[in-house]
């Protein structure tokens, strides 16, 4: 699914947090999202998401605005993921009995992503009883198992360990790979951005400073702001 951003803004009170004239996302591509804290990253993720609504501007999903088709087709997980009072199982199985999927595909899918995952162990388990990145691995099975054709990640990996991040980030380029699934990825991790993003948008101050190539935005950032940015940040 590709993405197309025309004019979109936020305000809360008298305080614009978001300022875009025009940002375009295509089709099967990874793209990161970088900047500072305060930057409009997570509200700009949120609005296309459709949990928040701009204060002004269009989003456009494959030429369409959101619809409940293209809603079903997309998902967001975010920093600190919710999950439903349930077993593990359960929880990831939520968003294919919404679709109305038969029970012996629901049982298919779910046993096949949490092998995948590495969490078949724990899918009789409560999910107030997981450790964080337990809760980061089941969210983030909960989104791939329906197969979106866009996945929204607010810093996905966030606080947890190396193994966990490794098996995330492998699931992140697996359905990418395999189904052309659109990934949008806000990430602090210069690092992983490299590892998993083949687009990068700097953001500062609410606006989209800068949007390039991993390779380009990276090691050869053409903004003062971006610069900066990615050198405190492979310094830290």
């Amino acid at each position: 699914m590709n993405v197309q951003i025309r004019n979109l803004s936020k305000v809360y009170g008298d305080r614009k947090v978001l300022d875009i004239d025009t940002l375009n996302i295509a089709q099967g591509t990874i793209v990161g999202i970088i900047g500072p804290n305060g930057a409009g990253k997570s509200t700009l993720i949120k609005i296309m998401a459709g949990s928040e609504s701009p204060t002004q501007g269009d989003i456009f999903f494959d030429g369409l605005p959101p619809n409940k088709v293209t809603t079903m087709d997309m998902t967001l997980v975010f920093q600190k993921p919710y999950l439903l009072s349930t077993r593990v199982f359960h929880d990831v199985a939520y968003p294919l009995r919404l679709r109305k999927m038969k029970k012996e595909i629901i049982q298919t899918k779910v046993q096949t992503i949490l092998e995948e995952m590495d969490l078949w162990f724990l899918r009789n388990q409560k999910t107030g009883t997981l450790s964080g990145g337990e809760i980061q691995k089941v969210s983030l099975a909960r989104a791939l198992v329906f197969q979106p054709k866009l996945l929204f990640l607010d810093e996905p990996t966030a606080n947890i360990d190396p193994t966990s991040i490794f098996v995330m980030e492998k699931m992140i380029k697996k359905i990418n790979k395999e189904n052309k699934t659109t990934v949008i990825i806000i990430t602090h991790n210069i690092v992983q951005a490299k590892r998993l993003c083949q687009d990068i948008v700097f953001m500062d101050q609410g606006r989209i400073v800068e949007k390039g190539s991993r390779d380009t935005i990276i090691n050869n950032p053409q903004e003062t702001a971006t610069k900066n940015f990615i050198k405190g940040e492979l310094i830290i």
